[in-house]
């Protein structure tokens, strides 16, 4: 987990390097997970979606800071300290069990596959557009879970070496439940249907 090695692709350290990836996977999304993830390399991609996190986080309880934990203490640092458990403890156990969900289906779809640590790469890249998930406001979170997911699929794919239908049959669980119950796309998209008057 904490192996750091010369990435491949030549990816930058640093705020300019997370600015950077996360630029180039939003826009260029085939070329940044066939060029920047890189076997053994997992810190870089562990910090890029504990930033990601960081900021969904702290924008949602900024805007709403009665839903940090009950810490008695005041509401600054309550806030403070539910956004560094989540960040810190939260984040990275969570992007590991999404990859070894994800690395279960690879086994059924992918006998010929890449490693876990490119599939914690790829899982946390792939959570970009979740930094506006903290806004509150229904219809950004559930266009950002939608493209989240669409950059999951692309990184399964371009990494794993997969077909489409594969990528996206792995990519499946892991997505639902890091964008669509994580980062509450899936709710979001409930109450976006329910103003169209839809029913999901």
């Amino acid at each position: 987990m904490t192996t750091w090695v010369e990435p491949e692709g030549g990816r930058e350290r640093g705020v300019e390097g997370l600015a950077k990836s996360f630029t180039q996977v939003l826009l260029n999304p085939l070329t940044f997970f066939d060029e920047a993830v890189s076997p053994g390399d997992q810190a870089p991609g562990l910090v890029f979606g504990m930033a990601v996190v960081l900021v969904a986080a702290a924008t949602r309880l900024a805007l709403n800071p009665g839903d940090a934990l009950a810490f008695p203490a005041a509401a600054w640092v309550r806030v403070a300290l539910t956004v560094a458990l989540v960040v810190m403890l939260v984040t990275p156990a969570a992007i590991h069990a999404l990859s070894a969900l994800q690395t279960l289906a690879l086994v059924v779809v992918a006998p010929s596959r890449a490693g876990v640590s490119e599939t914690v790469q790829l899982i946390a890249y792939a959570a970009a557009p979740c930094v506006v998930a903290g806004l509150g406001v229904p219809a950004v979170t559930a266009l950002a879970g939608l493209w989240a997911f669409a950059l999951l699929v692309v990184g399964t794919r371009v990494v794993h070496d997969l077909s489409w239908p594969r990528a996206a049959i792995a990519a499946f669980a892991p997505g639902v439940l890091a964008f669509g119950t994580g980062f509450g796309a899936w709710p979001a998209v409930q109450t976006v249907a329910a103003g169209l008057g839809l029913a999901l």
